[in-house]
């Protein structure tokens, strides 16, 4: 009997260009190598397996977003960075943030240029998922910083676009052609999701963000009866762009499984706002994702 594999998208938030911080920090390509590595050991010690078998059973892909907007805000850091100004690295730090922030918004119907080449990135990777893990292999996301809302705006728009008598303008056709018929690229199999550092209780008032996505998806236990499915916020206290999302409203306390406080960063960051960019590098939330997904494997192919 051949083994199910299972899907793990990876997507990273703001998109910091050079190495101002260190070597774990910059949002290039190889942004997920940390967690990636921390994942594959913990899943095969929880499972009791080598790393080579642990990376047959995992499909990984991240999803790389950053290159889409890093021009522009490169540009307009030469403009007003100054030696005059203080908390270079800080300032560094928002201006990423805030530029990746505001560059993703739609401002009108007509200017989502940007939110819909984020989205046709994001469909991309589930695509190459589908042919790495199968067509209906359980999806689970990990997702930081704007990453996490960017798959929540993904995964909302493709379940509104399900359950929508009138689907005009939910996905436009620059989307809707790069997205497969297959039930993981229709977010039919999300079944774990996890946010790191995630600003989502910021965008709460936004029409969008007022009603969570549902974690698992509704349409899971049509592939995979009995299969758990979970959505864990991890926040670190000090990192002032995260937030517990539970007590956002009675629909996240519902639908958000567990806020978790960790701890990231070294001694110079985990004490402050730059603890935002750690996330990646947090042994403990490798740790606690590889243990879902061992359970998720075991549940699927040892019956």
């Amino acid at each position: 009997m051949s083994q199910q594999k299972l899907a793990v998208a990876m997507i990273h938030g703001i998109g910091v260009a050079d190495n101002n911080f260190d070597s774990g920090i910059s949002q290039e390509p190889t942004f997920f190598q940390p967690t990636i590595q921390g994942i594959l050991a913990n899943f095969a010690a929880e499972l009791e397996i080598d790393e080579s078998e642990a990376r047959s059973r995992l499909a990984i892909e991240p999803i790389y977003w950053a290159n889409l907007v890093q021009e522009e805000q490169d540009q307009l850091w030469e403009k007003i960075n100054s030696e005059s100004l203080n908390y270079g690295q800080l300032r560094f730090f928002f201006v990423a943030f805030l530029g990746d922030t505001v560059a993703y918004q739609i401002t009108s119907q007509k200017d989502r240029t940007l939110y819909d080449r984020i989205h046709r990135q994001f469909s991309q990777g589930l695509k190459n998922l589908a042919q790495k893990a199968g067509s209906k292999a359980p999806l689970c996301v990990i997702s930081h910083s704007l990453g996490s809302v960017i798959a929540s705006n993904y995964f909302y728009d493709l379940q509104q676009f399900r359950n929508s008598a009138d689907k005009q303008g939910v996905i436009p056709e620059l989307v809707k052609s790069e997205i497969g018929d297959t039930a993981l690229e229709l977010g039919e199999t999300l079944q774990l999701f996890y946010t790191l550092g995630s600003p989502l209780a910021l965008w709460s008032l936004h029409q969008k963000f007022d009603r969570p996505i549902r974690v698992p998806a509704a349409d899971l236990q049509q592939y995979y009866p009995g299969l758990f499915g979970e959505w864990i916020n991890f926040y670190d206290d000090s990192d002032v762009i995260a937030y517990p999302l539970k007590p956002i409203s009675p629909e996240y306390e519902k639908a958000v499984t567990a806020d978790k406080s960790v701890n990231v960063g070294s001694v110079l960051t985990s004490w402050n706002p730059l603890a935002h960019l750690y996330y990646w590098n947090s042994e403990a939330i490798a740790r606690e994702i590889a243990r879902r997904l061992a359970k998720t494997w075991q549940t699927l192919n040892q019956g």
